[in-house]
């Protein structure tokens, strides 16, 4: 089951930045500009996160992380321009569950949202994923091929789970970037040819298969 999270932040770029990164992460996104919106956007549909810009329109981050938290434990990630410590311990006094401090990449945001994600709902959470003699253990960080253990950089260990968690579907070189190097990176888009190039030879299996004018894919 896909986590759907309600976006409440005021500034209309970064709020469909935001919104397209995560629904390039397979999350389901609704968005609000302001605070008001927010609020009547949780009371009608059940969301698994909201991230929460503090200052906004109407009704401020503040009060409506309070709104929020008298009436549900959803987990909360606020976004703040704000550095003062008192700031960040007024939210968390509220009920917030992380901060990330304003202007931030996207990797650290979807890294965030997944440490929050994975403590609030750990049933949810697949801790181990495995395709043939390949096991991925995702706490561990470690990966295996028929029980041996093979090292792998982090953006090998990144490009593997997105395989293992699309297994058979064609993956474009763009959809890699997004998923492994965050929606703000504008470098070569052959760095991933790279990295698999890389993979293949440590994995030493055959699973990896290139589609000709499109990517890659997991597959037996």
């Amino acid at each position: 089951m896909r986590y759907r999270i309600l976006v409440i932040e005021d500034d209309l770029d970064i709020q469909e930045l935001i919104k397209e990164f995560l629904m390039s992460q397979d999350y389901e996104v609704d968005v609000a500009s302001d605070g008001a919106e927010g609020i009547r956007l949780f009371k009608q549909t059940r969301y698994d996160l909201v991230i929460l810009d503090v200052m906004l329109p109407n009704i401020d981050g503040h009060h409506v992380c309070k709104i929020i938290r008298n009436q549900s434990s959803t987990p909360i990630i606020m976004l703040t321009a704000l550095g003062e410590e008192a700031d960040q311990v007024k939210g968390f006094e509220l009920g917030v569950d992380d901060y990330i401090t304003k202007p931030f990449s996207f990797h650290v945001l979807i890294k965030r949202v997944e440490a929050v994600l994975r403590r609030a709902y750990p049933s949810r959470t697949s801790r181990i994923l495995q395709f043939k003699e390949i096991t991925l253990d995702c706490d561990g960080y470690t990966v295996s091929v028929d029980g041996e253990k093979i090292d792998l950089t982090t953006k090998e260990f990144e490009i593997l789970y997105t395989f293992l968690e699309n297994q058979g579907k064609v993956l474009s070189r763009e959809v890699l970037l997004d998923k492994v190097w965050g929606f703000d990176y504008y470098g070569d888009v052959r760095v991933v040819d790279t990295h698999i190039k890389n993979l293949r030879k440590k994995l030493k299996v055959p699973y990896i298969r290139t589609v000709k004018g499109i990517g890659y894919k997991l597959d037996a």
